[in-house]
């Protein structure tokens, strides 16, 4: 059971803020307010391009008088290079902490085998390093940021066995949850889409921030006709970026999966029309069908 399990999570890295202004500096880029990142509390945050579009999403702890950015390992340097080009006159050092790795424990009791509370977001110490819930869903379990030559010895030590990336993506999945560019195209996806408001991405409370227009925009227009959630197949997985459609109309597009599961960007009115009539959504010859998370708003 994956309540039972740990997962090594090699396609995530860190990135390091310190400094004095580390506050400010991150508050005028992302979604989230970093008013509320603290040594007991995480939030998920996304970078946008200057016109609203995705380009990075990340998780931000606090530990040691410095931020943990756990970002994608494989685009890390690109993220590097972007919070550089806005440094400018702030007291800020950026670093990469490689010598840190990160860890999920996937499910509903994922936060209670490391003694975390169940509220979305709640830090504490952990094996030299930082474990939260995860801040999107408890539902979802809790990660751990630590150094490389502690992390495995101390999930052992709680009784928790090493599994396999399908054991995580298996319940994120299912869930509905976006991962990185996986999910998301770069320079083309929009947050709500993608759940950032329900799933606390995204604070509509806090100043400016790089982006923050087409997004505001998108929310109190109603602009959202489109959204990533899960689907269900019987098969061989349809290759992300598979079109999706009904009765041979554009649907939307097929994104990550595992086993039966996958996730999907969908147009909204598609989904309401095969729910009516009960006609299956395709991609290729694969049937799907869509599952709305209890959490996305109706």
């Amino acid at each position: 059971m994956t309540e039972s399990t740990y997962v090594m999570l090699p396609d995530r890295g860190v990135i390091t803020i310190a400094g004095p202004d580390r506050h400010a500096f991150l508050q005028g880029l992302v979604s989230n307010d970093m008013a509320r990142v603290a040594p007991d509390r995480v939030v998920w945050a996304a970078l946008l391009t200057p016109q609203g579009k995705y380009l990075h999403d990340f998780f931000v702890a606090e530990r040691d008088g410095r931020f943990l950015l756990d970002c994608e390992a494989g685009r890390l340097m690109h993220l590097g290079q972007t919070l550089h080009k806005y440094k400018l006159r702030a007291e800020v050092e950026l670093g990469i902490g490689d010598d840190h790795a990160v860890a999920a424990v996937p499910g509903a009791k994922g936060a209670a085998a490391l003694g975390l509370p169940s509220e979305p977001g709640a830090a504490i110490d952990f094996a030299g390093g930082i474990a939260w819930t995860d801040p999107r869903l408890a539902a979802m379990g809790a990660r751990v940021l630590a150094p490389k030559a502690a992390i495995e010895a101390a999930l052992s030590a709680l009784g928790l066995s090493a599994g396999g990336l399908a054991a995580f993506d298996s319940v994120r999945l299912a869930l509905g949850f976006p991962d990185g560019s996986r999910d998301m195209i770069v320079e083309k996806s929009i947050l709500l889409e993608n759940g950032f408001d329900e799933l606390g991405g995204v604070d509509w409370d806090k100043g400016c921030y790089m982006g923050q227009e087409l997004t505001a925009r998108t929310k109190y227009r109603g602009l959202i006709k489109k959204r990533l959630m899960p689907v269900h197949f019987e098969g061989q997985a349809p290759a992300p970026g598979t079109q999706v459609t009904l009765d041979g109309r554009d649907a939307g597009e097929m994104r990550s999966s595992c086993g039966e599961v996958g996730l999907a960007l969908l147009r909204l009115d598609q989904v309401a029309k095969a729910a009516e009539t009960g006609t299956p959504l395709k991609a290729g010859e694969t049937a799907l069908t869509p599952q709305r998370p209890e959490w996305m708003a109706q």
